[in-house]
């Protein structure tokens, strides 16, 4: 944008950070250009982690892998993304928003082609890790730039787009490669990236112009904290997403992790707090909106990975779907999505973000409440209008969380406090799905052994419905006919038990929703601020 923008108590503090000031009322329409292949290639980024979901058997297939070995093409990704998101601020800072981001481009996109052509599933573990840390810079810059390059009066409009994008990527993932795999191959879940990749990093590299790095921040460079912050996101991501699997602490490998995660995490603390040039800038928590924005952005991770997650889980086990069947059950989120994104961005500019955000998470309980109630027998027609309804409140949601964490931080903040606010919302998913994982675990066994209590052969009740299994069972010529009733009757329990258990799941969440409603009072009205503040 030009440098000739009137003067503004922000003027002088974004001139000194090598950002350029945002003119009142207008957008420079090159940048807007460059802006707009930066949010696509965040859509990349965040549809890479789910993309891979529905179709992780035939990858695993491909590559000869075994059960355990094929989790770690998402958890690789993941750690390695995780790990990049909070640095960004720094790297941007270091070498600017539009040289940083063209080289994750770049680097996503060849890491793209490799996981494409990996020959084994030490190839392809290795392939995602730097694909997921090389592409994982693509998101906070995002956030960060739109506080940038667009006045206060215009950033509702941008945070739509945003808050679509950010919520629709994980929502069509697995639709988007069930179809991939099952037209083409799995090979193109990655394939897929490559041309808007390279067009991606083209137009940003031609457009964006914003600032300026600052090469004196390699004085003084906080490498210890940068392996402290590596090892504690990483050992506390695969702690989260190997823990459920193995039963949490009943593994060594878990025990080990936590200890790592703990002493890694005191220690990286401890050197933000004390380290004259830290690599992330915690200070950004001493704004009391931009910590309750965390916090929100943190449930809202949960609810928008969480429900991503368990819908396919519950669709696959207890109707059978395939994932093409799960997709198209599945779509009625991002349509919803869609059509209430230019109402929550009216909404948003008119109304306080607290009152906007609070309509979004009293919907997103009720909608994963509405789910809390479903039987073995569910259909699409009774999944259309929860989904409607947490469709909707997903983008009630997003747009104010954003302003509310980022709106009035000053513009030398920005950067970092983009990539802290991005990080809650991935670790708010993580922590999600292993509590969901872990959850239902729980809940299927107790719930098991409750209705197993029915299966006793002193009631004339299961004798007559074990007799009448048993007859059709003969006249189909089944050679053990009491036997093959006996493992019906187990899985009929085991259904049921467990569509119960996702019930109990879809219930948790909607209270943790609720609780982050309760919680909305802690957080300040937004105040109107100049070109670098932004509230609302």
């Amino acid at each position: 944008m030009s440098s000739t923008a009137a003067s503004s108590p922000d003027t002088s503090a974004s001139s000194a950070h090598g950002e350029m000031p945002v003119q009142s009322g207008q957008v420079d329409r090159i940048q807007f250009i460059g802006w707009v292949a930066m949010v696509v290639g965040m859509f990349l980024a965040i549809l890479d982690i789910q993309i891979v979901a529905s179709s992780l058997e035939n990858i695993q297939a491909g590559l000869s892998a075994s059960p355990d070995e094929i989790g770690w093409v998402q958890t690789s990704y993941l750690i390695a993304e995780v790990v990049m998101i909070p640095l960004s601020g720094f790297l941007s800072r270091l070498m600017s928003t539009r040289w940083l981001f063209v080289i994750s481009a770049i680097g996503f996109t060849v890491m793209s082609i490799a996981s494409a052509f990996a020959w084994s599933i030490e190839s392809m573990i290795w392939c995602r890790a730097l694909q997921g840390f090389l592409g994982g810079a693509m998101i906070p810059t995002v956030f960060a730039t739109t506080y940038i390059i667009f006045p206060p009066e215009k950033r509702n409009t941008a945070s739509v787009m945003i808050g679509l994008i950010a919520t629709m990527a994980p929502t069509v993932g697995p639709t988007l490669g069930g179809f991939l795999t099952q037209s083409l191959s799995w090979h193109w879940l990655f394939l897929i990236n490559v041309i808007p990749g390279v067009l991606i990093a083209t137009v940003v590299g031609m457009t964006l112009r914003i600032d300026k790095g600052d090469r004196s921040l390699l004085k003084g460079f906080d490498l210890k904290g940068l392996i402290a912050m590596a090892v504690f996101l990483g050992s506390l991501e695969y702690v989260l997403d190997e823990g459920p699997k193995d039963d949490w602490f009943d593994e060594t490998a878990i025990v080990y992790g936590t200890i790592v995660c703990v002493i890694a995490g005191i220690y990286f603390f401890w050197r933000m707090f004390r380290y004259d040039k830290p690599i992330v800038d915690l200070k950004s928590f001493a704004d009391r909106n931009f910590t309750m924005g965390c916090v929100f952005s943190f449930t809202l991770g949960i609810g928008l990975y969480g429900s991503v997650y368990i819908m396919p889980l519950m669709l696959g086990r207890i109707r059978g779907y395939d994932s093409l069947e799960i997709g198209i059950v599945m779509a009625v989120t991002g349509i919803s999505q869609f059509l209430c994104a230019p109402i929550a961005g009216k909404m948003t500019a008119k109304y306080p973000p607290r009152v906007v955000l609070g309509i979004g998470l009293i919907m997103f309980a009720i909608g994963l409440a509405m789910h809390g109630f479903n039987t073995s027998e569910v259909s699409f027609n009774e999944l259309i209008f929860p989904q409607i309804v947490r469709g909707a409140a997903l983008m009630f949601c997003m747009l104010p969380v954003t302003n509310l964490a980022l709106g009035t931080l000053p513009p030398e903040k920005i950067k970092n406090a983009s990539g802290l606010y991005n990080l809650m919302r991935n670790l708010g998913g993580a922590m999600g799905m292993a509590g969901i994982n872990t959850l239902l675990d729980k809940r299927i066994d107790y719930h098991f052994s409750h209705l197993a209590e029915h299966i006793n052969p002193a009631s004339t009740a299961f004798k007559q419905y074990l007799a009448t299994i048993m007859a059709r069972y003969s006249d189909m010529g089944i050679a053990d006919p009491h036997a093959a009733a006996m493992k019906f009757i187990v899985n009929l329990v085991t259904r049921e038990a467990s569509m119960i258990s996702f019930n109990d799941v879809y219930l948790a969440m909607a209270a943790t929703f609720f609780i982050a409603f309760l919680l909305l009072p802690l957080a300040r009205p937004a105040r109107q601020t100049s070109a670098g503040g932004g509230g609302h």
